[in-house]
């Protein structure tokens, strides 16, 4: 899991520098795809999985996740979440960041680096004996109390030698409640953090997510391990901190 793990992180690494003005998030899936299966010798978990047809997941402005891949060019100031998860040897690793095209508005930008202190306050709240309940709370304080909702029909989850697994990781709750973390346990982190309201609405293609009042929506993941001292992540791409 460490190894498809940092695999998907360089995968984010690599595409940052194409993410620019007019080009189509088709080709960012291009860029990836041949990446993962010829350079790493891996496999894009999202192709075909379901019935999704690209490798990657492209969620642009009011997208809130699993957007997909067409020949739409980016524009400036738009923001863009990029959600890639690599198969190798039969482990998955998944993660996603944002992205700037060009330079955003002041209040997407803000609302991108919040929904990064999202994740990041219920990462750090991690370690045995701690609850899913913990996880979900500390996200939950930190978007409301920056005026922004947190999107809740959508969740992290397990992962391992499945592409999702028991738990649901909810990013909202009640501290104390929930199953209790063990040493060994790993799952993503990945809190969606509207601008407006929490709701959401399922486009035709039933795949794509947007917010149902167009606002817009940030969000970032790591795949996390429980150790016996906290947490690691396993998608940190070297030389990076939290």
């Amino acid at each position: 899991m460490r190894i498809a793990g940092l695999m998907a992180s360089e995968v984010l690494d690599l595409i940052e520098e194409h993410v620019v003005p007019g080009i189509t998030t088709d080709e960012l899936n291009t860029i990836c795809h041949q990446h993962i299966v010829d350079v790493q010798q891996a496999t894009p978990a999202p192709l075909n999985y379901r019935g999704f047809p690209k490798s990657i997941c492209t969620s642009v402005n009011h997208t809130i996740c699993h957007g997909i891949p067409n020949d739409k060019k980016l524009k400036k100031g738009d923001i863009l979440n990029i959600d890639v998860t690599v198969i190798k040897d039969g482990y998955f690793g998944d993660t996603s960041r944002m992205y700037y095209v060009g330079t955003p508005s002041a209040n997407a930008a803000k609302l991108c680096e919040v929904a990064y202190e999202c994740m990041a306050r219920g990462i750090e709240v991690v370690k045995p004996g701690c609850t899913l309940g913990d996880i979900g709370h500390a996200i939950q304080v930190h978007a409301e109390s920056n005026h922004y909702s947190i999107v809740r029909e959508y969740c992290g989850h397990g992962i391992g030698s499945s592409f999702h697994e028991e738990p649901q990781v909810l990013h909202y709750g009640k501290p104390g409640t929930g199953p209790q973390l063990e040493a060994g346990m790993t799952f993503t982190i990945e809190p969606m953090v509207n601008q407006g309201r929490r709701h959401t609405k399922l486009l035709s293609d039933d795949w794509t997510v947007i917010t149902k009042d167009r606002s817009l929506s940030a969000q970032w993941e790591h795949t996390v391990l429980v150790t016996p001292q906290g947490y690691d992540l396993l998608t940190m791409s070297d030389g990076r901190s939290l």
